[in-house]
């Protein structure tokens, strides 16, 4: 941690050296990134200074007590000292820890959450519906907006796939753990035995990218146009209005027929793939720094089983951090709040280690 602290520091003189020249002040554009970049270097060097000035009176104090000839009044005196600074400097440590860890830049983003039927057939496309009302439920308690971007219901109520996207701020740092395999147990509305069956669902969350993150050349792209279809491919229209977008590079389809007009699920669909392919390319950059993550909190791959929903016993267990609640109803009328506050804390106790080591 040492070590990054002083190159942080001297990259502050470098920048406020480079803030006093001349001929940066002539450039606008760069001292402006300069200055921005001072700024957010700042908290964390002068915290920084600090708990260098407080480790030198440290060590003075512990060389003064040391000293055979104190008397007992400057003795008792010095150990105060020393026990007021050692708290004032395991107090700076936790302040720069806190400092050290990197924003992440997607917090405050939009999100798209695809959730999937997996294993256990009609079951499981049940599973997801309740997933698809869960997260629209601690939507909504949040103020945020929902829409439905591509849905494929099945005949007694259930989804094999259904895409939706929620606008509203600080909603991928609160939903950006529910990425993995949820699994279910319970005693189907079909099973005439009353025996538990499990099942599972896959839900990916994904960050709605800008347009400038994400440069997409349109002779990558295949589009084709086809009739709305609902439960048992039924026709909900007989327009062309719903889409298909396959990016022929990375071979991603995405499809959107929520909307009447064929240019509204276009907008949609292309959303939701631009949020795809900026996943993609991020997962394939960060993969060294993620398996760091994957030992806390998961990966989000939808391999991963992250969560267990026991209806018999109305329970919910996270298997990432060992969280057990006993309040499944709540959570899945969107009572999110606890575990997601667990798992972020998690996440961060993980980062601040990665931090001091």
């Amino acid at each position: 941690m040492l070590d990054k602290l002083s190159a942080l520091e001297e990259r502050y003189r470098e920048l406020e050296q480079l803030l006093s020249d001349p001929a940066i002040l002539e450039q606008r554009q760069l001292w402006t990134q300069y200055s921005r970049e001072l700024s957010e270097l700042t908290p964390c060097v002068e915290l920084y200074r600090r708990y260098k000035n407080v480790c030198r009176d440290l060590e003075d104090a512990r060389e003064l007590l040391n000293d055979s000839s104190n008397d007992e009044e400057m003795t008792e005196y010095l150990k105060k000292e020393i026990k007021a600074l050692g708290q004032e400097k395991e107090s700076l440590e936790r302040q720069i820890k806190e400092k050290l860890i990197p924003a992440d830049p997607n917090d405050d983003k939009n999100v798209f959450i695809e959730i999937r039927a997996g294993t256990g057939g009609e079951e499981a496309a049940l599973f997801a519906a309740d997933l698809l009302r869960m997260y629209t439920r601690f939507a909504e308690q949040k103020g945020w907006k929902v829409e439905i971007v591509d849905a494929h219901p099945t005949d007694i109520g259930g989804f094999k796939e259904v895409i939706i996207g929620i606008e509203g701020k600080g909603a991928y740092s609160s939903l950006k753990y529910e990425s993995g395999v949820h699994r279910v147990q319970r005693i189907p509305t079909t099973e005439s035995g009353g025996r538990i069956h499990t099942s599972a669902s896959t839900v990916a969350v994904l960050p709605e990218a800008e347009e400038v993150e994400v440069e997409i050349n349109p002779q990558d792209l295949r589009i084709d146009t086809f009739c709305s279809t609902g439960p048992g491919g039924q026709s909900v229209n007989t327009t062309q209005s719903a889409i298909r977008i396959t990016h022929i590079p990375t071979g991603i389809v995405v499809s959107c027929q929520d909307e009447k007009s064929q240019l509204k699920n276009k907008e949609k669909a292309m959303r939701v793939l631009r949020s795809r392919l900026l996943a993609k390319y991020r997962a394939e950059q960060e993969e060294e720094l993620a398996q760091a993550r994957r030992s806390m909190v998961g990966s989000g791959d939808r391999s991963e089983r992250i969560r267990t929903y026991n209806f018999p016993q109305n329970r919910v267990t996270d298997h990432r951090i060992g969280l057990t609640l006993h309040k499944l109803d709540q959570v899945l009328d969107g009572d999110l709040g606890e575990i997601i506050e667990q798992l972020a804390a998690s996440s961060r106790a993980e980062q601040l280690r990665q931090v001091g080591s």
